[in-house]
């Protein structure tokens, strides 16, 4: 019987730590720290990081975020509930802001996956992964899910939404002030018969509903009808609804945002329905492809917060929890009028 040798497994590197690269730099360990954690409070020459940063990166060495954590007594995580709606251009530019901004500040951002998860229930997946805040866009958090986050250890939560929810911060986003201002545009327009896209997709329904509300809003007291039409983010069904565009006798639509209302434009175009001519049309988020099409797309320009400002927001809030709560009005909207009204 022959033995077979056995070979001696590789030897496993050892992981980098901060003593490592305090050698390879020629500094203290208390320097590497001060350097790899952006601490502003001690003082360090250019030359010294570059040295600490060319080490750590030469080594392989990352701090260890769970340690720093204990040492700060709080994590530099601030936690997004990943949207569970489709999301446009628009809201990815403000996110990619944020994202940048808090990490200037030395946050690092998570984007959670709550699918299917709701309210009180979404607040305490997010309390497990213990951050230090929770921005929640949209509604659906109560008081009891931001007391939760609090006891788990946030220091603060912030909502992107129509309402305060009592316990965290608040940027107020006001979208019946689109409808308000897409409807009082058609009517100056001298359209009277109004009729207003509310999109099929679940979730919609936070936007879709007060933007109608603003175009009721804006025509009350008028001689004016506001029509509700259903419309589904797919070919077929704009089609659908432009072969009984006719029978419905509108003569001005708010089609929700720009994408439906290119979807509803191709779809009226091909029934021979004429913009503005027998119907003026009006969308909402100035996007770049609504001034390719022609007629050209009118539509409501939306300002989002700033996502500097947001960051600073956060910023202040973990650094001083205790603080009076802001509550903010941030969403602008004003018409960009252009050929199809």
């Amino acid at each position: 019987m022959v033995q077979i040798p056995k070979t001696p497994a590789p030897a496993q590197r050892s992981v980098p730590t901060s003593a490592d690269v305090a050698r390879l730099a020629g500094v203290s360990r208390a320097t590497v720290s001060y350097v790899l954690n952006n601490t502003s409070a001690v003082r360090i020459s250019e030359p010294t990081r570059r040295r600490v940063h060319e080490a750590a990166k030469e080594l392989g060495y990352v701090p260890h975020a769970a340690a720093r954590s204990l040492r700060a007594g709080h994590s530099r995580m601030v936690l997004m509930p990943a949207p569970t709606i489709p999301v446009g251009p628009l809201y990815s530019q403000f996110i990619n802001e944020l994202q940048s901004a808090l990490g200037r500040l030395d946050y690092t951002v998570v984007q959670y996956g709550s699918l299917g998860l709701t309210g009180d229930e979404a607040a305490r997946a997010w309390a497990e992964l213990r951050p230090v805040a929770v921005l929640v866009p949209g509604s659906g958090l109560g008081p009891q899910g931001v007391a939760l986050l609090k006891r788990s250890g946030a220091r603060a939560v912030v909502t992107l939404g129509p309402e305060p929810v009592d316990g965290a911060h608040a940027l107020l986003m006001d979208h019946a002030a689109v409808g308000r201002v897409a409807g009082a545009h058609l009517y100056a327009r001298g359209r009277r018969r109004i009729g207003v896209v509310v999109p099929e997709e679940p979730g919609l329904e936070t936007f879709s509903l007060p933007r109608l509300d603003g175009v009721r809003q804006a025509l009350r007291g008028t001689d004016a009808t506001v029509t509700e039409l259903p419309l589904a983010y797919e070919e077929q069904a704009a089609a659908r609804l432009a072969a009984r565009w006719r029978g419905l006798g509108l003569d001005g639509v708010f089609a929700y945002n720009d994408e439906y209302a290119m979807l509803l434009m191709r779809a009226l175009q091909d029934e021979g329905v004429g913009l503005p001519g027998d119907t003026a049309l009006i969308g909402a988020d100035d996007l770049m492809l609504g001034r390719l099409l022609r007629p050209r797309l009118s539509t409501v320009h939306i300002e989002l917060p700033s996502g500097r400002d947001l960051a600073e927001l956060v910023d202040r809030a973990v650094r001083d929890p205790g603080a009076s709560l802001e509550h903010r009005e941030v969403l602008g909207a004003a018409v960009v009028h252009r050929d199809s009204s």
